[in-house]
C-alpha cells in the first residue's frame, strides 16, 4: 500500500466547508459528486499536490453531528506543511482563519496552531 488517499472530515455543511477550505486555506477542489441520495462526494486536498486529500462528508445523523469539530478531542489532528510560513500565515489571517497561538519557531520548524470553521485544531508547519 503506497500511501493514505483520503481522510474523512465530518462537516456540518458541504458549500460552508468547500468554501472555507478552498477560500481560507487555498486547497483545490478535486472532485464533487452528487451521489443521488442526498449526499455528495466532496474531496477538498492542498492546491498543487497529489498527496493525501479530505473528504468533507456531511453529518447523517445526531451522533455524528456531535462530532462535528471534536474528531480529535481537542487536539491538534491535521498538519498542513507549507514551504512559506510567513506567507501563508500571513494569507490565512487575512481570509479570517483564527490562529490560536503566535508563530513559534521550534528545533523541528515554525508552527501556528489554527482552527478550522468548525474548531477542529491545525498545525501550519514549515518544517526546519
Amino acid at each position: 500500500m503506497p500511501h493514505i488517499a483520503l481522510v474523512t472530515l465530518v462537516v456540518r455543511d458541504y458549500d460552508e466547508a468547500l468554501a472555507f477550505y478552498t477560500d481560507a486555506l487555498g486547497f483545490e477542489l478535486v472532485e464533487d459528486t452528487d451521489r443521488g441520495d442526498g449526499s455528495r462526494w466532496v474531496v477538498v486536498r492542498p492546491r498543487g499536490t497529489r498527496g493525501i486529500g479530505l473528504l468533507l462528508a456531511r453529518a447523517k445523523d445526531e451522533e455524528q453531528a456531535a462530532s462535528v469539530g471534536a474528531q480529535t478531542g481537542g487536539r491538534v489532528g491535521f498538519f498542513l506543511h507549507t514551504e512559506d510560513f510567513a506567507a501563508d500565515h500571513a494569507r490565512m489571517l487575512a481570509a479570517g482563519v483564527r490562529f490560536l497561538e503566535e508563530p513559534r519557531h521550534e528545533v523541528y520548524g515554525s508552527v501556528a496552531v489554527f482552527e478550522d470553521l468548525y474548531g477542529n485544531r491545525w498545525d501550519l508547519l514549515q518544517p526546519a
